[in-house]
């Protein structure tokens, strides 16, 4: 009880100042260039924490230490590639997309090429990305408020969703970006904090409450211990065992004493598992069996060894092609200040994934039941009170609970904003009034998708929306910006042809988690087949449609590529979103018959 109690007043402290903040924030917020790009005011040191408060997502706070428990050596690269992923922006990306002058990815898209078609198809994957994303916040929310109150998953997931819409109505970009840029120094504090405190009550008894390890690698329970199976699994039993289950095995009801012999069983929702002292833990399938495994790289042979390297693509080419992220560098006053906030992010990125990595091997020794419930996304929040079984830990998890809970509010709150806002000005008219609807029609999608699809490893959901923005707006964005050749009609079929075949991917993903998880690890991390099939149509497709080039390519990247300084730099829609004064001066400066802007 003490617990919920601890953890509610960190929630409702985190809430409360995230109320307060988007209050002050929106304050001066009643434009459109206001509610999209913060009139293009950020500074590099403010848009960097920004960014990365709305970056480290219910995957960075609670998945990678998930991860991490689970699956050991190999789910590091969850967190380089999270983190790497900022260096081919800063690289490739970052200040050309600024000097664009676009509001959104689809304007940018349209700006290059010169093509309302691929506009409207940019916009309809920028709402799936943005969706695809936010539905792990929101389901993790839910879990993160089950696991310390008991309460039903759909109260988390719809509190989170009523206050971003609130926030983000409120002052749209300019209300978030004082939020998030807070928030990435609360979750840091919220990680950072009890990492060191856990890590030193390990280090003062190491043998205190954790698992023991035999000769061979296999992890037992040090006390008995009792699993509850709220969801359905599969588990891998590595020796002969005797335990009691109550509900239902491989089909078949059990109330009683049974005996497993090695190899895999599906245990039904609602059931029990009795496990005494000293038995043998058993996995959920695909996780390694022992800690010997779990410590070396690649045991899973070459279908393990593909998986690996299509997260790889996924996250390092990801992250340049996420709209939430993307549209923060449009909030720099100029193209020096986007590649400066692209290497802020890169630091701040890397401090923050020590923590949860840490965490997550400790993980390991204190919380073996969560390998066999399948909930390793809870590991951070049930850690401190495994490790600290007194009023300590149980201020030490309010501190994590609040943290996940910014988490799951700065970026759902900049995923909402992303969609919106080219939701509004890409199949709206584009005025404040509109933005507010799409807001609020975005949360609505979102929370209900949330409560409809099955919940996974929240890293794994957000990994695919990674392989989705690889395989779209990574290829357009590299290839526009760096390409003269590209075409609108490449650009569309390389996108569809890449982002179809991860949709396709995800979707018999979901079927299989239904019908007996048949599908192989191709489904779930398709980027190392998706990724090369999008640029490559994208180029073969526009050396056959060379004709339809813009006529004015030249002058678009060299405004791309031309130092700050020498001013190119323009806003893009000024005719449809400038002051008077705005639209005045761009009347002026336009010469006489020229029938584009950017």
């Amino acid at each position: 009880m003490n617990t919920t109690i601890w953890s509610l007043a960190g929630i409702g402290a985190v809430a409360l100042v995230t109320f307060l903040l988007g209050y002050v924030g929106s304050r001066k917020a009643n434009t459109t260039p206001d509610f999209l790009v913060a009139r293009r005011s950020v500074p590099a040191t403010r848009n960097a924490a920004a960014i990365s408060g709305e970056y480290l997502s219910a995957a960075s706070f609670l998945g990678v230490a998930g991860l991490v428990l689970k699956d050991g050596i190999d789910a590091l690269w969850y967190p380089i590639g999270f983190t790497a992923g900022y260096l081919a922006l800063l690289l490739f990306v970052a200040a050309p997309l600024r000097r664009s002058g676009a509001y959104t990815l689809p304007d940018f898209a349209e700006a290059r090429l010169g093509s309302t078609n691929l506009r409207h198809f940019c916009t309809f994957f920028v709402v799936c990305i943005g969706v695809l994303y936010l539905v792990p916040q929101l389901q993790s929310a839910g879990l993160t408020l089950t696991t310390i109150t008991g309460l039903p998953s759909w109260i988390g997931a719809l509190a989170v969703t009523v206050i971003v819409v609130v926030n983000v109505l409120g002052g749209g970009m300019r209300a978030i970006t004082l939020v998030q840029a807070f928030q990435y120094w609360g979750k840091l504090f919220a990680i950072a904090a009890p990492t060191f405190v856990l890590f030193v009550v390990f280090l003062a008894s190491p043998s205190q409450g954790t698992q023991p390890i035999d000769d061979n690698g296999v992890m037992r329970f040090p006390k008995s211990e009792v699993v509850e199976i709220k969801e359905s699994v599969r588990l891998r039993v590595t020796e002969p065992m005797t335990l009691r289950a109550e509900g239902t095995v491989d089909g078949a009801p059990a109330n009683g004493s049974v005996y497993w012999r090695e190899g895999r069983y599906e245990i039904g929702p609602n059931t029990k598992l009795s496990f005494t002292a000293g038995s043998p833990v058993p996995v959920v399938d695909g996780a390694p069996p022992n800690n010997d495994s779990w410590m070396r790289p690649q045991v899973g042979g070459i279908w393990n060894l593909f998986e690996t390297y299509s997260l790889i693509f996924a996250t390092f080419l990801g992250t340049m092609g996420l709209p939430h992220v993307l549209v923060r560098f449009y909030t720099n006053p100029d193209g020096k200040a986007a590649r400066r906030t692209a290497l802020h992010v890169l630091y701040l990125l890397g401090l923050f994934y020590l923590f949860p990595t840490v965490l997550g091997v400790l993980s390991r020794l204190y919380l073996p039941r969560l390998l066999v419930n399948g909930k390793t996304d809870a590991a951070v929040l049930m850690l401190p009170e495994a490790m600290v079984p007194n009023l300590g830990g149980q201020i030490l998890g309010a501190i994590i609970a609040a943290g996940a809970f910014a988490a799951f509010l700065s970026t759902s709150s900049g995923l909402v904003v992303s969609v919106a806002g080219v939701v509004s000005t890409d199949i709206m008219p584009g005025k404040v009034r509109d933005f507010r609807w799409a807001t609020v029609f975005t949360g609505m999608v979102a929370i209900g998708l949330a409560l409809l699809l099955p919940r996974s490893d929240a890293s794994l959901t957000v990994a695919m929306s990674f392989a989705l923005a690889a395989s779209t707006f990574c290829p357009l964005l590299v290839l526009g910006i760096w390409w003269r050749g590209l075409t609108w009609v490449g650009a569309v079929c390389g996108m569809i042809i890449g982002g179809g075949a991860v949709i396709t991917a995800y979707a018999l993903s979901v079927v299989s988690s239904y019908t007996g998880h048949w599908a192989p690890g191709v489904f779930t991390q398709p980027a190392l087949i998706t990724v090369p099939i999008a640029f490559l149509t994208m180029i073969v497709v526009s050396k056959a449609t060379r004709r339809r080039r813009p006529q004015d390519v030249n002058q678009i990247l060299l405004r791309l590529h031309a130092p700050d300084p020498l001013g190119f730099i323009k806003d893009r829609d000024i005719a449809r979103f400038g002051t008077a004064e705005e639209k005045a001066r761009l009347a002026e400066s336009k010469p006489r018959g020229s029938t584009r802007s950017l």
